[in-house]
């Protein structure tokens, strides 16, 4: 099945802690059905100093299930189902169900 979120994509959280925010998908996991959203259910992380990394509590994001994100209609921003379309030089296109408009450039 075709990938309905992609790296790069701006997406909705649309359930936990984190609901309403928006953020950029930096990594995607289609295996365990996750992604990673910049600014997006952030954890601390305890980490042991290292040669080349300085020790601490770090602040990073945590993948997020896919079912809790929804993508960003690229005309008002608010969260949209994801539509196929085939044009007519045979590209199958993303589509925001919500506005209409194309997703995929």
């Amino acid at each position: 099945m075709a990938a309905k979120i992609k790296k790069g994509d701006k997406v909705v959280v649309l359930t936990g802690r984190d609901k309403g925010k928006t953020g950029e998908v930096l990594e995607v996991r289609p295996k365990d059905d996750r992604a990673v959203v910049r600014g997006v259910n952030l954890i601390s992380r305890h980490q042991k100093q290292t040669q080349s990394q300085e020790g601490g509590i770090i602040r990073k994001e945590a993948a997020i299930h896919l079912s809790n994100l929804s993508l960003a209609d690229p005309k008002d921003g608010k969260a949209t189902r994801v539509g196929f379309k085939t044009l007519d030089d045979g590209r199958k296109v993303r589509v925001a169900t919500r506005s209409g408009e194309q997703i995929d450039a």
